[in-house]
């Protein structure tokens, strides 16, 4: 990351925010810092009608249109502070403010939480969204003296009273809320009625000019990358608030902090490459190497007893991945499972057989070490699910482990000898599996 008077785009030493951070690192050194770990760009006019057409490409034409109207002073994608021209004609408390409040929506990775959001329930609104971000910052920053929030800024409190949550300190509030768990507690206001009192309400509170979030689908890392990237900020922000003490930034270590998660690809990677890990058996017709290379003598030339080496039993480990056609599986989500056990299959040389089934086994493929193709699965909701015969089936095929991408809606009448990982949705978390692992897909 480019520190602070470094990531301007015109190459010059300083950016539009300079002034701004060395007030923060001033008065806060620690969390005013974190700009520090961020990157500064400044904005040659307006970018306005190029975010517009990129924003309707990745999300409904209604959004598109509300953020193109928006001239925020200054925004981000979760990475780089963006500086408008018209950030320089503010006062200097003005800026601090804003400055600021971009701060900690990295430092929060609310950009990268929105796309992760979006990720597990398919449609989120981004205004809503940044909304309920927005309402977070300002009530974190509402204690200081120093800096000026926006005349229009909403805070927890107001979108906590349209919840019908009982009136809290912010401290507390600050504590409890997080941005995921406010935009959820919101959604069925919108949803009941579109243009109801309630969601008007709502809306209202919001101010296209302070439409600063603007994350970008592209530009998300690899689902482990995202993991050790929630986890420093986390850290970062832990250690910057214990740092400052009674000037922090913060005005509680709030519950908002970025969660440090294994992705469900990782854990995947892991229990099949301990499953698959080829056997060793004991060879009596060869001795170990350690016998060989001391030509079966010990130092004073005395013979060693025999020594029997070990021998790879299965050559080449295989896998069954069992797909349960009668499951909830959304079309996003069974791409990210292909894709994962279709690398998963190149990297440790598996062959892999592959079962469609319901209350029977509807299709049974094949495929040779590091030529997995699940990319053509169909998924045909609607019917009832029996793991007896597929896990059966399974059994024929003399599989090291068996993969079960399943709602786990069904019985098991047999359990197999070989280790079973059930794959399981989100929605779907809570099902209780008959044995084996269970691993949620989120």
């Amino acid at each position: 990351m480019s520190p602070a008077g470094r990531g301007s785009a015109d190459g010059h030493l300083g950016h539009r925010g300079t002034r701004a951070i060395q007030r923060m690192v001033e008065f806060a050194p620690s969390t005013g810092g974190l700009a520090l770990w961020m990157r500064h760009e400044d904005v040659a006019g307006t970018d306005a009608a190029a975010h517009a057409a990129a924003h309707a490409a990745a999300h409904a034409a209604a959004h598109a249109a509300a953020h193109a109207a928006a001239h925020a002073p200054l925004h981000t994608d979760g990475y780089t502070i963006r500086y408008e021209a018209a950030f320089e004609r503010l006062p200097l408390a003005r800026q601090v403010g804003l400055v600021a409040h971009e701060v900690l929506h990295i430092a929060l990775r609310h950009p990268q939480r929105y796309l992760e959001l979006a990720q597990r329930l398919g449609a989120v609104d981004l205004a809503l969204f940044n909304l309920c971000a927005d309402a977070i910052v300002n009530s974190t920053l509402s204690h200081l003296s120093w800096l000026q929030l926006s005349p229009t800024a909403v805070y927890l409190e107001q979108l906590l009273a349209l919840t019908e949550s009982r009136a809290a300190a912010v401290e507390k509030s600050l504590l409890e809320w997080d941005v995921e768990r406010l935009y959820q507690a919101l959604v069925p206001a919108t949803s009941q009625s579109k243009d109801g009192a309630r969601a008007a309400r709502l809306r209202a509170l919001g101010n296209a000019a302070d439409a600063d979030l603007r994350p970008s689908p592209g530009a998300r890392a690899a689902p482990e990358l995202e993991a050790e990237n929630a986890r420093e900020w986390s850290e970062r922000v832990v250690r910057a608030h214990a740092g400052d003490g009674e000037f922090s930034m913060l005005r509680a270590l709030v519950a908002d902090l970025p969660r440090t998660r294994t992705p469900w690809e990782q854990v995947l990677r892991t229990l099949l490459a301990r499953g698959l890990a080829p056997k060793r058996s004991v060879s009596w017709s060869r001795p170990t190497r350690s016998y060989i290379a001391n030509q079966g003598r010990t130092a004073q030339n005395r013979r060693l007893p025999w020594e029997p080496g070990f021998s790879v039993s299965t050559p080449t480990p295989r896998l069954v991945v069992v797909v349960d056609v009668s499951g909830s599986i959304e079309a996003a989500l069974m791409a990210r499972f292909a894709r994962e056990i279709e690398a998963i299959t190149r990297r440790l040389e598996t062959s892999l057989v592959l079962l469609i089934g319901d209350d029977r086994v509807r299709h049974v493929g094949v495929f040779a070490p590091g030529r997995a193709d699940l990319s053509g699965i169909e998924f045909h909701g609607g019917g009832g699910t029996d793991f007896t015969p597929l896990l059966e089936e399974a059994g024929r095929h003399g599989p090291d482990v068996a993969l079960v991408l399943t709602d786990l809606q069904g019985p098991a009448r047999c359990r197999p000898r070989f280790p079973v990982i059930w794959a399981v949705p989100e929605t779907h978390a809570g099902a209780l599996q008959p044995f084996g692992r269970k691993l949620v897909l989120r």
